[in-house]
């Protein structure tokens, strides 16, 4: 039979309020339990005297014959000085879904394509006027020998 130190939820819809109990792991997690050794009031401030109440000399017995608390029950128990607990640290907490992953790709494909549209140089069609501009250039100076010769 194993034996686990846990959390048993008691109170009302929307108003948790748990017992530390040692327990068959076996066995429902409101259901029969061995001992209480505890209580935790989640409701209560954080530091509220009350809000974690734990007998450490029982949590000390089941520990010693091979109890094995829960996550939760162990940062408890930490902080009651009872049982070390090595910190966790879950490196990828933050990071983004496969999927999520995707879309921003995706999503820089698409705006390194714009900007890429928007980089390249617009080739302007050719205009038929560059041959009537040539013309009109040429009689201009035509133009301005006439009035000369006029003015002398």
């Amino acid at each position: 039979m194993s034996v686990a130190i846990r959390l048993a939820r008691g109170g009302a819809k929307k108003r948790p309020y748990y017992r530390i109990v040692v327990a068959n792991s076996r066995s429902p997690r409101d259901g029969a339990f061995i001992e209480k050794i505890g209580s935790y009031n989640p409701l209560l401030a954080k530091d509220d005297a009350n809000r974690v109440v734990i007998d450490a000399d029982r949590a000390k017995h089941w520990l010693s014959v091979g109890a094995q608390p829960t996550d939760r029950v162990a940062r408890f128990l930490d902080a009651a000085g009872v049982k070390e607990r090595a910190a966790k640290s879950n490196l990828k907490k933050g990071e983004p879904g496969d999927k999520a992953k995707e879309r921003a790709e995706e999503r820089a494909a698409k705006v390194a394509a714009a900007e890429e549209a928007a980089k390249a140089p617009v080739e302007e069609p050719v205009v038929e006027e560059a041959p009537a501009v040539e013309a009109a250039s040429e009689e201009a100076p035509a133009a301005e020998a006439g009035e000369e010769k006029t003015e002398a």
